[in-house]
């Protein structure tokens, strides 16, 4: 071989080994799991319950809890905070998750919250530099309603890897972001359910009712088809957010109680709509409304 076809032959075969990170899409379907078990580079991680995942689960898949496993931490007694670097490289590398990889998050799939637990972890994983990251949609229940689809019982452990942490601060809002949206740079959008954000009933975790000023309202359980585990399409979600003129371009942060709703905002805006400039405030109003001088609306005051 000449020396130019040579080197042209081993780009070649590298653009070959790096292609699926590079390709990696926000949502996989089943059929794309099944076609790419036992890659290399690749770590199916399936966030169900631990019982569901021990009787059947993806060949190869690791096992992660949502709550134990610390994806989310109470900081200054405000919970759901992003953990800190040190932790969630501890975390991640213990899942077996190199800087490498490319992470395929598996819920159950069987409602609009619990779809919430991956595109918390997923955000997270962007925030701490892991840009090829993918949901499963529809979750293990599109999975498992294929014919005979491959499976493994069991719970074993993963092979640790080393994962280093590069923060993306443009992923993460602050209460100062917040409060210079307030004041015109940027808009606000509410994921949570309609009666908190008219405050007539707040969550345990919020310590007052109503919403952030000059927000609007668009529940997270809206993102997917009739509350399951299946996100609605670009088009429908364009009219769902211009019909509560919540804007699908600029500066926005999505916000909730304590960033698991607002999570599905920010993942249907940033992944499917495009939005790369969409931000999402983790402590949301469990941070916000503890201190008393931050401005909150409530639109229907009652007792």
């Amino acid at each position: 071989m000449k020396p130019l076809g040579r080197q042209l032959f081993v780009v070649l075969v590298c653009l070959a080994c790096i292609s699926p990170a590079i390709a990696a899409e926000p949502l996989v379907d089943a059929s794309w799991v099944r076609t790419n078990l036992g890659k290399p580079g690749i770590v199916f991680l399936d966030v169900r319950s631990f019982g569901a995942y021990r009787a059947a689960h993806v060949p190869g898949a690791v096992y992660t809890n949502y709550g134990r496993d610390g994806w989310r931490v109470k900081k200054g007694g405000v919970p759901g905070m992003l953990p800190s670097l040190k932790h969630l490289e501890k975390l991640i590398g213990g899942l077996g998750i190199g800087n490498d990889s490319h992470v395929v998050i598996l819920p159950g799939g069987y409602s609009s919250g619990e779809m919430g637990v991956a595109t918390r972890i997923y955000w997270t994983l962007k925030t701490v530099g892991l840009e090829t990251v993918s949901i499963l949609n529809g979750g293990m229940e599109s999975y498992l309603d294929a014919k005979k689809p491959p499976l493994e019982k069991g719970a074993p452990r993963p092979v640790r890897s080393v994962f280093k942490a590069d923060f993306q601060p443009r992923y993460l809002a602050t209460a100062d972001d917040v409060k210079a949206a307030l004041s015109g740079q940027g808009k606000l959008i509410d994921h949570r359910p309609n009666d908190q954000f008219v405050g007539v009933n707040k969550s345990g975790q919020v310590k007052r009712h109503g919403t952030l000023p000059g927000a609007v309202n668009l529940p997270g359980k809206w993102t997917t088809i009739d509350d399951g585990g299946v996100f609605r399409d670009a088009k429908t979600l364009k009219i769902l957010f211009d019909a509560v003129g919540a804007p699908i371009q600029g500066q926005t942060i999505a916000f909730c109680n304590t960033g698991h709703w607002a999570s599905l905002g920010w993942f249907v805006q940033h992944e499917i709509l495009g939005n790369k400039k969409v931000r999402m405030y983790d402590g949301s109003l469990a941070d916000w409304a503890t201190t008393n001088s931050n401005p909150m609306d409530r639109k229907i005051s009652i007792r």
